[in-house]
């Protein structure tokens, strides 16, 4: 099974960027759809972004459509996520995910996914 591993959180102002990594351990992640989730003190878990395994398609929540970016480099056996214009309600534990599924029901839709890293803080001060 793969087992995703998430880097890259930190401390950032407010309009500034950061880019988080999904690396996976054990098998390759390149079969797999990868998502991410955040999750924020008191809320429940939320969906960011997606992208099939092919990169083809991606998904984004409304409320980071047009900041965030979700790319994958197979070779590399990496997803990230650029976060750009970031805004003190970003502020969260982003969770990188993975799944076999590729419909877009599934692919925003924390439930679908089986595999999941422990997550990486993302804070941002204004």
């Amino acid at each position: 099974q793969v087992q995703p591993v998430e880097s890259g959180g930190g401390l950032v102002q407010v309009g500034g960027s950061l880019r988080l990594s999904c690396a996976a351990a054990g098998r390759t992640i390149s079969a797999y759809t990868v998502g991410w989730f955040r999750q924020a003190p008191g809320k429940e878990r939320e969906f960011v972004a997606a992208i099939n395994w092919t990169g083809g398609s991606t998904y984004y929540a409304d409320f980071v459509k047009g900041r965030f970016t979700i790319s994958r480099d197979n070779a590399k056996n990496t997803v990230w996520l650029q976060m750009n214009s970031l805004k003190p309600e970003d502020t969260a534990v982003y969770y990188c995910a993975a799944q076999g599924a590729f419909t877009p029901q599934a692919m925003t839709n924390h439930l679908s996914y089986a595999y999941w890293g422990q997550g990486t803080q993302v804070t941002v001060s204004s």
